[in-house]
């Protein structure tokens, strides 16, 4: 009977020096900066800033504002415009994939499948892939190839020049709502 409560005393007394370790995260706040007496003012400033409460523990990177949201990301959303002639078969936003269905004009022997790979969230011209698929199908047998024609370097344009319209459009959202706010002092 000693044994196991000697084991669940060093189990507890492990348990706790773990959860205690992680305290060390917490930095010293740095004193050589003068602090602003007033809070509402401190509070104005932090909000402009962008600076919010966040606990080092649990926010290890100090980054905020990076949403994972497909109404945030420029390129995925001029994608889905650039495409929106053609149905999609598969949409992924994390694993960065656009797969449209086979989109045939009149033909059904003849039709193309585009799919779209986001590489990054950045935009550039090495950030995405763009590829044709093309479906020849003679008396039920259907062949299906990758196609390099200028349909792709055409797509990867109009996707990349629509993702800096937006990019920018984002931009100027963001500097009138930062020159639009006003804060109250009291």
């Amino acid at each position: 009977m000693t044994f196991y409560k000697t084991i669940r005393s060093l189990l507890i007394i492990f348990c706790a020096s773990l959860i205690f370790s992680g305290c060390s995260k917490f930095s010293k706040p740095d004193w050589s900066k003068p602090i602003e007496p007033n809070a509402r003012k401190r509070a104005q400033q932090n909000a402009i800033e962008g600076k919010g409460i966040g606990i080092p523990l649990f926010d290890g990177n100090k980054k905020g504002g990076d949403f994972l949201f497909a109404s945030s990301n420029p390129m995925w959303k001029s994608t889905l415009d650039t495409l929106s002639f053609i149905s999609l078969a598969n949409v992924d936003y994390s694993g960065g994939i656009i797969i449209t269905d086979w989109y045939s004009e009149g033909n059904l022997d003849e039709a193309i499948k585009i799919t779209v790979r986001f590489l990054s969230n950045d935009i550039r011209a090495d950030g995405l892939t763009v590829k044709i698929y093309k479906r020849n199908c003679v008396k039920e047998k259907c062949n299906v190839k990758e196609i390099k024609t200028d349909l792709v370097s055409e797509l990867k344009t109009s996707i990349l020049k629509k993702a800096v319209v937006y990019e920018k459009n984002k931009n100027k959202a963001n500097k009138s709502k930062k020159r639009n706010k006003k804060y109250k002092d009291n």
